[in-house]
């Protein structure tokens, strides 16, 4: 419409004019959305020429960026070395003050040592004067010590001659050790008899005789009267006529003697077993006659009543210190072992073994091999005494044990303490081995008869049969032995089989006969005496060292 203004609404029946004014509107509305279609490519050129640009300046912003980042690490960087170049200065600053002092210092010390060479100057001049003056005496000592090696040579000579001579000498003295104690007899018996104790009978007149020997009462005690009374014999007044039994050994201790007196007799038979002889040495006697006392000593640790062990082994380790000076070494090795109803059984077990028997057994040592032990045995090296007295509180503890469970055992067995000895001369390539048994033989009275065998009755019997049997068999094969038998029993029983080592012809055997002062014990005394009279009839060979 022209003018802009807006036409009257026209009637509604003017349906062409109607339709006149829509086209003008569509027309207008064509040409306004054709504007804004050029408008819009012109906004759109526009916009991609904006994005362009902004493009480009985010290139060319992220490059000024990068580069602003580099400066700014160069100007750190910068910085940091900046930083170091003022503590490096610092420190060279520090440093040359330093240098200064030591410069200052040394110059010091230079003039020093400058003062300080020339008093070694003069020192070097009087320390030459002396040098000439050494030297001088030098030339007179070199001689001397040429005198000395020759005068030194010589008794290193002479030292090595009497080294010679002084081995040879021990071995002439145990060659005469030896032969003496062969003259004595390689099977020995000596008879003890313990004294009276508190509260028993005192023995009546004439018991007991000890007649003095040859030399008079100067002579040690070797012969020894028992009486009797025999109720077949009668006198005028009709008492029983006493009977008298005369015995003879190669000595005798009467009640008064003491330990020292008893081993001073054997300690050299003891020694033998150095010298590579076995040593074999019995305690023969009834229950309550003195075995455990000779071989053990007494209660409480007095030193005068130690026994034969202790003494023995005391003796052993200090005659092998005395040897060693002359290039012998030994090592000891012990063992302690009961025999009860031929039962073995170990002295020295400890913990969960002890008071355990049948678990030991008498075995060869190897194929081939004379040598014999004793299985599951403690076998304990021992060097000093008191080892050897704690093994011997172990054996009486294990002792006690037995006695207390199994009805005094331990006088109803045999203890059998033996001692490995080795010896060795390495310079001379020389060897010599040994055992020592000591043995505290189990009561040898005899079973009463008469006796009711009830049940306590029967085990005393079967002990005191198997004890029978024992001290039978070793009679046996000291007798075997004496008459050269082809065969010799020693496996009729676990003593004499233990002990087969130290039976035979290479052995020395000492059996100590002990008996009791009581005239109740006359018969079991005079059984004893009989018994070690027979042993003391016979004679084994000549005696051979176990040496290498």
């Amino acid at each position: 419409m022209a003018g802009g203004k807006k036409p009257s609404k026209r009637p509604a029946w003017d349906l062409k004019g109607q339709l006149c004014d829509l086209n003008a509107e569509l027309k207008r509305c064509r040409e306004r959305t054709q504007t804004l279609d050029q408008e819009n490519q012109q906004l759109q050129d526009q916009l991609r020429d904006a994005q362009q640009q902004a493009k480009a300046l985010g290139t060319e912003r992220r490059t000024l960026e990068g580069h602003l980042a580099k400066v700014q690490a160069q100007a750190e960087q910068g910085q940091q070395e900046l930083k170091n170049l003022r503590a490096c200065v610092l420190e060279l600053e520090e440093r040359l003050s330093t240098q200064e002092g030591l410069v200052q210092e040394l110059q010091k010390k230079q003039v020093e040592l400058q003062e300080e060479r020339r008093g070694l100057t003069s020192q070097l001049e009087e320390k030459e004067r002396r040098l000439q003056t050494s030297e001088a005496a030098l030339s007179s000592s070199r001689a001397e010590v040429a005198s000395l090696w020759q005068e030194t040579a010589a008794q290193a000579a002479l030292l090595a001659e009497r080294e010679e001579r002084l081995h040879g000498l021990e071995m002439e003295r145990r060659r005469l050790h030896n032969q003496l104690q062969e003259l004595k007899g390689n099977i020995r018996v000596f008879c003890r008899v313990r004294p009276v104790l508190p509260g028993e009978p005192t023995p009546p007149p004439g018991l007991l005789l000890f007649p003095s020997g040859p030399g008079g009462p100067s002579d040690p005690p070797t012969r020894l009267s028992l009486s009797r009374s025999d109720e077949r014999r009668g006198t005028l007044s009709g008492a029983p006529a006493p009977t008298r039994h005369d015995f003879s050994f190669d000595r005798v201790f009467p009640p008064g003697s003491g330990q020292d007196e008893v081993f001073e007799e054997i300690a050299m038979l003891v020694q033998s077993a150095l010298d590579g002889y076995p040593v074999c040495i019995f305690a023969y006697g009834q229950t309550g006659s003195g075995k455990t006392f000779t071989m053990e000593g007494g209660p409480g640790g007095d030193p005068q009543l130690e026994g034969l062990i202790p003494r023995a082994l005391r003796h052993l380790f200090s005659v092998a210190q005395e040897l060693s000076g002359q290039g012998w070494t030994y090592s000891f090795v012990a063992s302690y072992v009961e025999i009860y109803n031929e039962t073995v059984r170990d002295l020295l077990a400890t913990g969960t073994r002890k008071g355990q028997g049948g678990e030991c057994e008498i075995r060869r040592a190897g194929p081939g091999s004379e040598e014999l032990t004793v299985t599951n045995a403690r076998y304990v090296p021992v060097s000093c005494e008191k080892e050897v007295e704690a093994l011997l509180h172990l054996a009486r503890q294990n002792r006690a044990v037995a006695r207390t469970a199994q009805n005094e055992r331990s006088s109803r067995s045999h203890s059998v303490f033996q001692l490995q000895i080795s010896g060795e001369h390495s310079s001379r390539g020389l060897q010599c081995g040994a055992s020592l048994s000591l043995v505290d033989l189990a009561g040898s009275e005899r079973l009463d008869p008469g006796l009711a065998l009830g049940p306590g009755e029967r085990e005393r019997l079967r002990e005191t049969q198997a004890i029978n049997s024992s001290l039978s068999t070793l009679g046996l094969v000291i007798m075997a032995l004496s008459n050269k038998e082809s065969h010799v029993p020693y496996r009729n029983s676990k003593l004499t089989y233990l002990l087969q080592n130290s039976l035979g012809g290479s052995a020395k055997m000492l059996m100590f006969v002990n008996i009791s002062p009581l005239e109740e014990n006359v018969s079991e005394s005079l059984n004893s005496l009989r018994f070690a009279s027979k042993v003391n009839q016979c004679v084994i060979g000549t005696a051979q060292a176990n040496r290498k």
